[in-house]
């Protein structure tokens, strides 16, 4: 069948052609941003699921609907390498001067603009790295203590404050807040505390790995009380379905029903993987119905598809002994498996996997879902360790 029309989108946030199995999260959004447009507290939420659930794709969704109900939205990603402040200041200078840009009386958006500068000098980031091009003086002893949990909340204060004067609304949406510093997340709870206590128009729409609210929970006890915590997990098999089939059944096409079964099974549902199988099963058909041969002819170019641009990108970044932890996990088998079964498999002493465990947790490879415990963030990726490297090693 013709690649061009091919309705699938394999890719890192790309839409699917259907967005399905997300309805009380979608809702729960509605409700949170319906809420705070009326001064009424809600929740913020943190989304949470393995990589290629689609958490990237449900913040795109929330924010399109954020802009439908007329807020101002700042959409941005955390990373190991880059501090909360730098990736937020050129947003919240656009936010502020847009704000200060709409007619009325009052200038809480200049004074938002003068206690962003004070916080860029007091968290010792240059005004010149971040392109603020601020034209103002700080405002002295406002933000610029230097301590994050300290300034950060009055910062977001601030801005808020210059979004109740000219009757907007904003919602900042983080992606993969994992990799925020514990100061950093820290603050960033402290100051969504803050915009509950005081009812103002700001929300955090956020996603991460599943170790988001242990994170968040060490960090401050009451965030359990603060954000909603959905779980984006795999599509049950009625959803998985529904995914691969609507799409083509808009184009005069279907599948067979062995051929979605089959796709669910090598798949276990997860939205990534059911688009990179779609998309590679309508490129191998020639006509409608799409056949479960078509699935096994499909699934010899998919595997090799995902280890190249999925799964070998995070492989290397990883040193040799954090390979050697997850091979050995890998060997033991899908689902958790106890740090000393792996210390056993490599006949090491549990005490010397320390460094390498808190690694991987650290670049988002593994996480404990229970004390003790160790899962792969990836799905699939213990398939691909059997395949990257041989055992015995």
């Amino acid at each position: 069948m013709d690649p061009i029309t091919n309705p699938f989108s394999p890719g890192a946030g790309s839409p699917p052609p259907e967005l399905v199995g997300r309805d009380s999260i979608l809702t729960q959004t509605k409700i949170l941003l319906g809420r705070t447009k009326q001064k009424r507290s809600e929740k913020s939420m943190l989304l949470t699921g393995l990589r290629g659930v689609g958490k990237t794709v449900l913040l795109n969704e929330m924010e399109r609907f954020a802009l439908a109900e007329g807020y101002r939205t700042i959409l941005i990603e955390a990373h190991e390498d880059k501090r909360l402040a730098a990736l937020l200041a050129p947003h919240l200078r656009k936010l502020l001067f847009e704000l200060d840009r709409i007619a009325g009386a009052g200038d809480k958006a200049k004074r938002g603009l003068a206690v962003l500068k004070s916080f860029l000098n007091g968290v010792k980031l240059s005004v010149g790295d971040v392109e603020i091009g601020l034209d103002i003086d700080p405002e002295k002893g406002a933000a610029d203590s230097g301590d994050i949990e300290v300034d950060f909340p009055n910062l977001l204060i601030a801005v808020a404050e210059a979004a109740v004067e000219k009757s907007a609304c904003v919602a900042i949406l983080l992606d993969e807040i994992q990799y925020l510093s514990v100061s950093e997340l820290s603050a960033l709870i402290m100051a969504m505390h803050r915009m509950q206590q005081r009812q103002l128009p700001l929300v955090l729409l956020g996603a991460g790995l599943p170790i988001l609210p242990g994170l968040a929970g060490e960090s401050k006890s009451y965030a359990e009380r603060l954000f909603n915590f959905p779980d984006v997990g795999p599509l049950s098999r009625p959803d998985a379905f529904k995914a691969l089939r609507d799409p083509v059944k808009a184009v005069g096409v279907d599948f067979d029903e062995e051929a979605l079964a089959e796709i669910f099974r090598l798949t276990e549902g997860y939205p990534y993987f059911l688009q990179e199988w779609g998309y590679q099963s309508w490129n191998h058909a020639n006509a409608s119905p799409i056949t479960l041969q078509v699935v096994k002819q499909a699934t010899a170019t998919v595997i090799p598809r995902l280890d190249e641009n999925f799964f070998r990108v995070r492989f290397d970044r990883l040193t040799p002994s954090e390979k050697r932890f997850l091979r050995a996990m890998a060997e033991l088998g899908s689902g958790a498996h106890r740090t000393g079964d792996i210390a056993e498999k490599l006949g090491v002493k549990v005490t010397s996997l320390g460094p390498s465990r808190a690694n991987l947790i650290r670049k988002g490879m593994i996480y404990s879902p229970s004390h003790g415990d160790m899962a792969f963030t990836v799905p699939l990726f213990d398939a691909f360790m059997r395949r990257a490297m041989s055992w015995p090693l």
